[in-house]
């Protein structure tokens, strides 16, 4: 009789999913007893943000092998239409869970089809090109987003580029504008919960971790690895590469979600170029294509920064090591 034996790609997925249950156990134990600060317990929610969004962006920069510097336009997306899409339906879907699971679902879709759009433009291009475009993506979203005022009334939407006060000239209630330009949207409802956000990230390295051990996952390594043999063994490249494109940005578009309704509010300058940065940061220092290190490497950037408030002052001394650290990492360790 053959011994039942996991591959190892499986006991990993398993360990990985075991280990964040654990973890959502033991901090809501300690939430609940009142052990954690309010900082720390305000990080919970936060924290499942970032390590979705860093094990997102390692699909793409680590198992597909392409450098995008965009992750934070595909979030911002996310958010917003899933923001908007519960502010509007606030007195037509009385269930607020039922109503922000919509929100995540709608800001997912979104955000993959604009990773599709994207995605379809920029991949025939590679290396620095790539990154180039991809960071003028998340710059030019967050300027367009980030000027545009909706209201939203029995007579439908109504939309401006100027201010809220052009609106309200044309009849709307100031009560009825959600959007309201640089200031985004406020007053949203705060449904994520810690709960949420673990189910959220147990999805996610259910997708990424199952996408890279299939045979779709195996082509896009291969592709990775070497374009020309890929393609020569009839592997079709421009297919993989935007399968993995557009799952990154529909994970990254859930994240935004769940950010937005734990914040309370939606601004555009939530979603800059730093944004983007620093969730590649946690993608090259808990490694390229290790799913496990980039949410230990995202838990220890979220939570690193509140403790260290008070050395705020040498913030750019410290910023130098990090860089620092992260050559060393790349050169001699570049799996995290």
């Amino acid at each position: 009789m053959k011994k039942f034996k996991l591959k190892k790609t499986t006991l990993t997925t398993i360990i990985t999913i075991i280990a964040i249950v654990i973890a959502y156990f033991v901090m809501n134990t300690l939430n609940n007893s009142g052990v954690l600060s309010n900082v720390m317990s305000g990080l919970l929610v936060r924290i499942c943000v970032w390590s979705i969004m860093a094990v997102s962006l390692n699909l793409v920069v680590g198992i597909l092998g392409e450098l995008s510097l965009g992750h934070a336009g595909f979030m911002y997306v996310g958010a917003f239409t899933g923001s908007l899409f519960t502010q509007i339906t606030a007195d037509m879907i009385s269930n607020d869970l039922l109503r922000f699971v919509i929100g995540i679902l709608i800001g997912a879709v979104t955000a993959a089809i604009f990773g599709i759009l994207i995605g379809s433009a920029v991949l025939r291009l590679q290396g620095d090109y790539l990154a180039i475009v991809t960071l003028a993506f998340g710059e030019v979203i967050k300027g367009i987003l980030g000027t545009v005022i909706v209201a939203f009334d029995s007579k439908g939407f109504h939309f401006s580029l100027n201010n809220t006060t052009d609106l309200i000239e044309k009849g709307v209630k100031s009560g009825d504008i959600i959007v309201k330009g640089s200031q985004g949207i406020l007053k949203i409802q705060r449904s994520s919960t810690f709960l949420i956000g673990i189910i959220l990230l147990i999805i996610t390295v259910l997708i990424v971790m199952n996408l890279s051990d299939s045979r779709s996952g195996r082509a896009i390594k291969a592709v990775r690895d070497n374009k020309i043999a890929a393609e020569t063994v009839g592997i079709n490249i421009s297919k993989f590469r935007l399968l993995a494109f557009t799952i990154s940005a529909a994970l990254a578009g859930v994240a935004g979600v769940l950010y937005s309704h734990n914040l309370g509010m939606l601004q555009p300058s939530k979603f800059d170029f730093n944004t983007s940065i620093n969730v590649l940061v946690m993608v090259v220092l808990g490694g390229m294509g290790n799913i496990p290190g980039s949410i230990v490497a995202a838990v220890v950037l979220t939570i690193l920064p509140e403790k260290m408030r008070f050395l705020n002052d040498y913030r750019m001394i410290i910023y130098a090591i990090v860089f620092v650290v992260l050559i060393v990492v790349l050169i001699f360790k570049p799996t995290g």
